[in-house]
């Protein structure tokens, strides 16, 4: 196996074991283990690796995870809301993931206009 298929699951079950041990003590950091960027650098170094450091394809690459973190914000507002109207959770995350798809498919369908591909 190959460090770039290992490396995911194992920062994925730390993170998992991170936020069931700090929820105890701080939701807060809980919140910010749950949200940090483990997969963004992960892309980032395949990206990189795979187009020998080209910074154009780097560049474009960045822009793309830019952009992408609308819909993701979008879910997260979309479950708090959810939470505070009292919705239980598998449809508060249903609800997330439905705008999040909406939202996702907004930006698949103007990528062209935004200049990424």
């Amino acid at each position: 196996m190959k460090s770039q298929d290992i490396v995911p699951v194992v920062l994925s079950v730390t993170v998992i074991i991170l936020v069931a041990v700090l929820e105890k003590q701080s939701k807060l950091f809980a919140a910010l283990t749950a949200t940090m960027p483990l997969g963004i650098p992960l892309a980032l170094w395949i990206v990189y690796s795979s187009n020998a450091g080209d910074k154009q394809v780097v560049s474009q690459f960045s822009l793309s995870l830019l952009l992408s973190f609308i819909p993701t914000l979008a879910f997260v507002v979309t479950v708090w809301f959810a939470a505070r109207a009292g919705m239980k959770l598998v449809p508060m995350i249903l609800t997330g993931y439905s705008v999040w798809g909406v939202g996702a498919l907004i930006l698949y369908l103007l990528r062209n206009v935004l200049g990424i591909k």
